[in-house]
């Protein structure tokens, strides 16, 4: 992405505040709600300003001075965050009287500040070339914020660089705390808590619970801004709860899981990361998860044992129950040394052809062929008995989805093999009143009654906006001349006229000379006037029409009877412009939406037959999406964006100017991405001149004409979704 194009006049005012505006947009969202009541006062209610910001360096400190008009009654809230290194104080009923929004520093660590006043509060957010930890104090009417240089436990201090005990952010009794607290979902659908430590000398003790982990952060404390509780159901991981509370001189992170799920914790320098990865379920086998075998080791020396007591031998260590079918029988040699259990009992059954089945804490173990055999009679009862079983009537009311869309289901419409209900079911749809009629044994009712309460939901809705920038930076130049000479003797001496050069006309004789016009070439005489020869006619043109200034400038002899006349034109254009378009809309998940604005312009096109007639073509503001919400909260956009102007007439008709964008992009709940710009720059030098007398050093500036243009544009396309937030029910 290019950088927008600055104003010629004021090259950073207009896109600076765009820049600050995008940055506090990555600003943590809980930390914007984090403010009292106090702080949303009205602008008139504001009781406090900031006069002025300055810093120094003290060591590897960097000790920032915040001065307001009056003393403040408390310390300001703020946050920190990694990426980038960010520090922010949000001053409630404070107003910023600086006259900057931004304040470059550049000393030590500390990059700049920001300061953004909304409403009667103020956020100061100063950039920082690496994530450090910071604290701030009151010092009669100022505030002080010292960033600690070397990684460790910021101490405050005040404008003498003394420390102040009181009032210190981010810890009490100088204990470490943690950063950072963040949980995502991983590729393969596991829950991920990153947890950022002070250093990487952190004593974490991690212990798994039938609930889920415990992670304690000894002698770690938890800055206000963590104390959290994240419910996390929503991203389709095990993980359902991320809480965070201090515990004594410790830091306790519990995290709730749900389903089969097995948990992996690892550290790189200052990150820890807890990974709860889900499970599939195999209710044939004793153990679940890619660790493969979990049982308690043990040794086996069997020579010619039998199968059975083998098996028994097995379950007596494991604690399960194992069932034996009678045809179970013959001998083993057996010799395993520090063998899990359950590989143990694998082997036994592998080797003697055997396989087993699982209800709860009791195997029953049999031979392959007896267990299918068994399973595929039990198959054919249930086919018997679902020919027989009575048959019931269920009538299903549907809120979100119409009817007609169950007509393949019910094997109404398309293959029948895709059918849900049984054979002697049946199903009657009502799409006047939504309803489903449904005739079929129970346990079909029952598919059919969870496959609506599956489906049958409202979809998610979500708001697309898109802003496409235009900005231009124009400048033209133009710069020329014009030098004509009379001689007023011939005038006198009755000559029929003087002539200069082969573009010389006869000038009149006329009486006496009463003065030079203001204009170069004319000389007017009591008798008449006459136009003056040009013999260098180079004048600036014209830019958008408008005519370009001139001076005049006669010299004259002595005896004011012989002229030189100079006339010089310049013109110069300077121009600054932005353009912003913003179409929205919404539309529900996965369903395509479209809006538009414009025009339709006319165009005569020839028939077959020879006759011409109308067409039309758009010229328009156009959006077209799609969006597809992901279980993890982002959105997924196949978005296609026009923005059409009508251009220059040509003998057909009216040209269109065309910008198209068209792509899919995957953006962040209420995040801005820019999809594409186009950054044109256009110079152009133009000269114009007599030759040889136009290259002269300086006076060849009365023989040429020069004309420089110098044009910016660019071209940006922002598109932001915003997932509408469900109505919540009210009583």
């Amino acid at each position: 992405m290019t950088a927008p194009i600055p104003a010629r006049r004021a090259p950073a005012a207009p896109w600076a505040s765009l820049a600050l505006a995008l940055a506090l947009a990555l600003q943590p969202h809980g930390a914007a709600r984090a403010q009292s009541g106090a702080d949303a006062a009205s602008p008139g209610a504001s009781a406090n300003a900031i006069e002025s910001i300055s810093a120094n360096q003290q060591g590897a400190n960097v000790i920032v001075k915040i001065a307001l008009s009056n003393a403040p009654d408390k310390l300001p809230i703020g946050f920190a965050i990694t990426n980038p290194p960010r520090v922010a104080l949000d001053l409630g009923a404070t107003v910023n009287h600086t006259g900057k929004t931004t304040q470059e520093l550049n000393i030590g660590d500390l990059r700049s500040v920001n300061v953004v006043q909304a409403g009667a509060r103020s956020r100061l957010v100063f950039n920082l070339k690496r994530s450090l930890n910071y604290a701030t104090a009151i010092d009669g009417k100022a505030i002080i914020l010292t960033i600690d240089g070397s990684g460790g436990l910021a101490t405050a201090v005040d404008a003498s660089g003394l420390p102040v005990a009181a009032g210190a952010q981010p810890a009490a009794g100088g204990r470490q705390l943690l950063r950072d607290l963040d949980f995502r979902r991983g590729a393969n659908g596991e829950g991920r808590v990153v947890v950022d430590l002070p250093n990487n000398q952190v004593a974490v003790d991690v212990r798994q619970t039938p609930t889920g982990v415990v992670v304690d952060f000894l002698k770690t404390g938890l800055p206000e801004t963590l104390r959290r509780r994240l419910d996390v159901g929503d991203f389709g991981t095990p993980v359902a709860l991320v809480t965070s509370v201090p515990h004594g001189e410790n830091t306790r992170l519990t995290i709730e899981a749900r389903g089969l799920w097995e948990q992996t914790v690892y550290q790189s320098d200052t990150q820890l990361v807890i990974d709860v990865k889900p499970i599939k379920e195999d209710p044939n086998k004793l153990t679940q998860g890619s660790q493969g075998y979990r049982g308690e080791k043990l040794s086996f020396n069997f020579q010619n044992v039998e199968v059975r007591a083998a098996l028994q031998a097995i379950a007596d260590i494991s604690g399960l129950n194992i069932i034996t079918s009678d045809s179970v029988s013959g001998n083993l040699t057996l010799r395993l040394k520090e063998v899990p259990w359950d590989q143990a009992l694998d082997v036994v059954l592998q080797a003697k052809g055997l396989d087993m089945r699982k209800n709860g804490n009791v195997l029953w173990i049999a031979p392959k062929e007896e267990l299918l055999t068994k399973e595929k009679l039990e198959l054919e009862q249930r086919a018997q008995i679902a020919d027989l079983e009575p048959l019931k009537s269920e009538i299903f009311q549907l809120n979100y989805q119409k009817a007609e869309a169950f007509k393949m289901v019910f094997g109404l419409e398309g293959d029948a093999k895709n059918r849900i209900l049984s054979k002697r079911g049946s199903a009657i749809i009502e799409p006047r009143t939504n309803q489903l009629f449904v005739t079929d044994i129970a346990s079909k009712l029952e598919d059919v009654r969870r496959l609506i309460a599956k489906t049958d939901i409202a979809t998610k809705q979500v708001l697309i906006e898109a802003r496409i920038v235009e900005a231009s930076d124009t400048f033209t130049r133009n710069l020329g001349a014009k030098l004509g000479f009379a001689d007023m003797r011939t005038i006198r001496g009755g000559d029929a006229g003087y002539q200069i050069g082969n573009g010389n006309t006869r000038i009149g004789i006329g009486g006496n000379m009463t003065g030079v016009g203001q204009t170069t070439g004319q000389v007017k005489v009591t008798d008449g006037s006459f136009d003056n020869t040009q013999f260098v006619n180079l004048p600036a043109g014209n830019i958008n029409g408008v005519q370009a200034g001139s001076l005049a400038v006669s010299l004259f002899s002595s005896a004011a009877n012989r002229f030189l006349n100079l006339e010089l034109s310049a013109l110069e254009a300077d121009g600054t412009g932005k353009i912003i378009s913003s179409p929205r809309v919404i539309t529900a998940d996965k369903a395509i939406a479209l809006i538009e604005q414009g025009i339709e312009l006319p165009y005569q096109v020839a028939t077959s037959s020879g006759a011409t007639s109308i067409q039309f073509r758009k010229a328009n503001l156009r959006l077209e999406v799609t969006p597809q919400i992901t279980p993890d909260g982002n959105v997924v956009i196949d978005v296609d964006v026009n923005k059409d102007s009508v251009g220059q007439e040509t003998r057909a008709g009216f040209a269109i100017d065309t910008k198209h964008v068209k792509t899919q992009v995957m953006v962040e709940n209420g995040g801005t991405v820019v999809l594409g710009g186009i950054y044109q720059q256009t110079e152009r030098n133009t000269t114009s001149k007599v030759p040889l007398l136009g290259d002269v050093p300086v006076l060849g500036y009365l023989f040429r004409t020069n004309s420089r243009t110098n044009d910016k544009t660019e071209l940006l396309v922002f598109i932001t979704p915003k997932i509408v937030a469900e109505r919540l029910s009210t009583r």
